[in-house]
């Protein structure tokens, strides 16, 4: 495929707010995880939370917006000077040129089980929550579009942990066909009950922070986050990192647990590839899906062991974060973006016990290293799977 220029990002996470607060945080081993203190009891589990979501304001003409995840949107929109870029690109290429592509997977979810929990008499919202528009799937997308004053393609991608991983596959297919000049692409979810007693009765959630890859790995930590980018053609931006390939595969093995041999996984990977134009030795690093699960943890160390030389980098980061769900693709690109451009491999955090599948690939401490080309892995709920390869500028 033609490489596309990534020539903005940002991202807002339990590890603070833009991307200096978490190369630092990654750099230094630190994790964004604490015990749940969000929402109604019991309260399960560890959390990666956002401070100061609940303190963000949306501007008045977008108040009929507000709610924890548009709320987080926003305040991760204001970070790194990534605002400035969209509106230099608006007008640079005109609003209907600009896409936008984001990945969710419950939106604002969290402002109807306010609204529920607050019926009326007459069993209705309550009124200040009797807004549709807030209780639809794309509300994140279209409180950004307004936000942004965008009014090119405008979708709502909601595939589980690949969300926000596919927008870059689907931007590319945007601008290769010349349906847009650039694409903001990226994805928010929020904590809700929801997430947190639904991954509770699937007996997915850890009761301690979670230890990806570790061999008593017991389950996932919940996080919340917002992350963005900016793909445009080369030519626009000649020195910013690239997106060199994507892949994109369903193996609908199961409703909730990957295919065991990594069948969805190594097909998502091998159209990455073969977009990229060149083989697995070529990946400096892996920034691996590693759950914590127990399923996903063990399909992913085969996959990589089947295909990746000992020289090749691999690390989970949700030791950090969280799963980010929705957000997680997003979260993970700007991480494999960081990786090429400050010249490190985050570690493993939270494995304190390898498990014995893992081969030699595995960091299990950050180290620095050349990084030329960062592979990010984003598989979701149903075999949704999504692979993004990240190359420097020659």
């Amino acid at each position: 495929m033609t490489p596309f220029a990534v020539s903005a990002c940002t991202v807002t996470s339990a590890l603070g707010r833009g991307l200096a607060a978490q190369h630092d945080a990654l750099r230094h081993g630190r994790s964004g995880l604490r015990p749940n203190d969000f929402g109604s009891v019991p309260r399960l589990g560890w959390v990666g939370r956002v401070a100061g979501v609940e303190n963000t304001v949306l501007p008045p003409a977008h108040a009929a917006w507000d709610c924890r995840n548009n709320r987080l949107a926003w305040l991760g929109l204001q970070q790194d000077g990534f605002l400035d870029k969209v509106h230099a690109a608006r007008e640079r290429y005109g609003a209907r040129r600009v896409a936008l592509l984001l990945g969710t997977s419950t939106a604002s979810i969290g402002a109807t089980e306010e609204a529920y929990r607050r019926l009326d008499a007459d069993g209705r919202f309550p009124a200040e929550l009797r807004r549709p528009a807030l209780h639809a799937p794309d509300s994140l997308s279209a409180f950004a579009a307004t936000a942004l004053g965008l009014e090119g393609p405008c979708l709502t991608v909601s595939t589980a942990c690949s969300s926000s991983a596919k927008v870059f596959a689907s931007a590319a297919r945007l601008l290769a066909l010349d349906l847009a000049d650039a694409a903001v692409v990226g994805g928010v979810d929020s904590l809700c009950d929801n997430v947190l007693f639904g991954f509770n009765a699937l007996e997915l959630i850890s009761p301690a922070a979670c230890r990806p890859f570790d061999a008593a790995r017991d389950g996932i930590s919940i996080g919340e986050a917002a992350g963005f980018a900016l793909l445009e053609r080369v030519e626009a931006a000649p020195q910013a990192p690239r997106l060199l390939g994507y892949g994109e595969a369903s193996d609908a093995w199961h409703m909730s647990s990957p295919h065991p041999d990594g069948h969805g996984a190594e097909l998502a990977l091998d159209a990455a590839l073969a977009r990229a134009g060149f083989g697995a030795a070529r990946i400096d690093y892996v920034n691996l899906h590693g759950t914590a699960s127990k399923q996903n943890d063990a399909m992913e160390a085969a996959l990589l062991a089947r295909r990746f030389p000992a020289t090749t980098g691999a690390s989970s980061t949700k030791g950090f974060t969280g799963h980010t769900l929705g957000a997680a693709g997003i979260v993970e690109a700007t991480i494999a973006l960081q990786a090429i451009e400050h010249g490190f491999v985050p570690g493993n955090l939270g494995a304190t016990a390898p498990d014995p599948a893992c081969g030699p690939q595995f960091a299990w401490h950050s180290e620095s290293r050349r990084v030329d080309v960062a592979l990010s892995n984003s598989f979701g709920f149903g075999g949704n799977n999504a692979c993004l390869v990240f190359g420097r500028a020659p």
